[in-house]
């Protein structure tokens, strides 16, 4: 990737009036209900090619193979961690991948890795770079980012970077989470992005301007040089962010920090509710409100609940509007594409879930050309799409989801036309009933979907095969 082919695709699409290869996608609400997409065929039970086990249900003519999984050694020596999240693939020599990984491990459990590295050496999270090939065949793998907390998913960046996100606000000056973890054994504050080059380990610095919240996922928009940062707060609303650098990162070459962070806001309607069940085909025209103070530092060890929502509501208190689990997020021809999980209304025969929203997923489209939002699809019921959560594109501009549901958990595709379609069921993980897919990507040229799989035995998968038969 190149600024200058970034920025021309962006202008041409600006310049057409259109939404590119989604512009199809955004009008998909208007028909409403299922639309059955060109999937790949049934689904069946496909042994790894790694050792025989059947991990994953997949059409006729797909394979793939495991690896990396928790509690295996890395060829730099150490132990693998659990909690395989969010994830991207970039070119690699031979052919070959580099996969930056997330590990949303929680609580002061101790760092992977070299703790003298580490961020902050009580906490557990942080990410692993590997070099694979088309075929899940580990070349080299090690942990490039530690002593990181709850590292969820984050966005890849056209410079050679992986920027990753912590979905909390952990920290000494916390009080402690839903995990009943003791934060006064944490020595730094949690809850921001950091910058993990896909050649060398990271510097560990955060990027504290982009503020201090449970942060899931960042799309970058080459034109504008603007981060747009997704917000997983799942007891209370969340909102939907951009950092705005002080230099544009393609110039710089990297992410710094001192810029300013902002919130989404609809014209003329101030702290709309985008939350519940939408219109098909809703549009809104937007605004972006300044964050204040985004790093907060709490005196008095304020609960979490309370410290979770400090930077939503300096702009919530400016008109800011309030989503629902706001997960996974992609830059794709000018458009930011991102999820709410538990957006929308409650389907007949659905039960609400936990936490904050009743639906079970939408897909929301921001044309950052245009500045207007858009509705690009919502889970009719959770049969269809159950709680969407880290999303991706394939070569023929297909959105790819994983799901976060409480039953079956499935890779679904979303077409331009908005039609939906299964890929691939997860078979049951002994012992985690509450396993998922998370970070799918392509792989160069797109022979290869990288996915994880989230699991306290989490693990790494390689699928490749007939692409060209459906809708990827």
């Amino acid at each position: 990737m190149d600024r200058r082919s970034f920025i021309t695709g962006a202008g041409a699409l600006a310049a057409a009036g259109v939404a590119g290869p989604f512009a199809g996608v955004a009008q998909a609400g208007v028909n409403g209900g299922l639309r059955p997409g060109p999937g790949y065929g049934p689904l069946l039970p496909v042994p790894d090619e790694r050792d025989g086990v059947v991990r994953l249900h997949l059409p006729q003519g797909f394979k793939y193979r495991s690896f990396n999984a928790a509690g295996e050694a890395f060829t730099e020596g150490s132990t693998t961690p659990g909690r395989h999240d969010g994830m991207a693939a970039f070119h690699g020599r031979r052919g070959h991948a580099i996969l930056v990984r997330n590990h949303e491990v929680n609580g002061p459990v101790g760092a992977f890795g070299d703790p003298a590295k580490a961020y902050d050496p009580a906490a557990g999270g942080g990410t692993a770079t590997l070099e694979v090939t088309r075929y899940g065949e580990v070349i080299r793998s090690g942990p490039s980012l530690n002593g990181t907390m709850m590292n969820c998913s984050g966005g890849p960046m056209p410079w050679g970077a992986w920027v990753t996100c912590e979905e909390t606000v952990n920290g000494p000056d916390v009080g402690n989470d839903f995990s009943g973890g003791d934060n006064s054994k944490l020595a730094q504050k949690h809850g921001y992005i950091f910058e993990v080059p896909t050649d060398r380990r990271a510097s560990a610095q955060p990027i504290r301007s982009a503020g201090r919240f449970a942060h899931e996922s960042v799309a970058f928009d080459p034109g504008s040089g603007a981060l747009f940062l997704s917000e997983d707060n799942f007891a209370f609303p969340s909102g939907f962010y951009r950092y705005l650098p002080p230099k544009h990162p393609m110039a710089a070459r990297r992410l710094l920090d001192g810029g300013r962070l902002q919130m989404l806001a609809v014209k003329g309607e101030p702290n709309k509710d985008l939350s519940v069940g939408q219109q098909p085909g809703a549009s809104y025209k937007v605004t972006w409100v300044d964050i204040d103070d985004p790093d907060p530092t709490f005196t008095g060890t304020p609960s979490n609940d309370t410290a979770i929502q400090a930077v939503g509501l300096q702009g919530r208190a400016k008109g800011a509007a309030g989503f629902s689990r706001l997960e996974g997020a992609i830059f794709h021809h000018g458009t930011i594409y991102f999820v709410s999980t538990q957006g929308g209304a409650t389907a007949p025969g659905d039960t609400p879930p936990s936490g904050f929203g009743k639906g079970r997923g939408q897909v929301w489209a921001y044309e950052t050309w245009s500045n207007t939002l858009k509705l690009v699809y919502e889970s009719p019921g959770s049969t269809v799409l159950d709680l969407p959560d880290n999303v991706t594109t394939s070569n023929r501009g297909t959105l790819v989801l994983c799901e976060d549901g409480g039953g079956d958990n499935y890779l679904r595709g979303l077409t331009r036309k908005g039609e939906i379609f299964d890929f691939s069921r997860l078979a049951a993980v002994p012992g985690d009933s509450g396993a998922e897919f998370a970070g799918s990507s392509f792989g160069p040229g797109g022979h290869t979907l990288y996915v994880n799989v989230q699991s306290s035995q989490g693990r790494s998968f390689a699928i490749w095969g007939p692409w060209h038969r459906g809708g990827f």
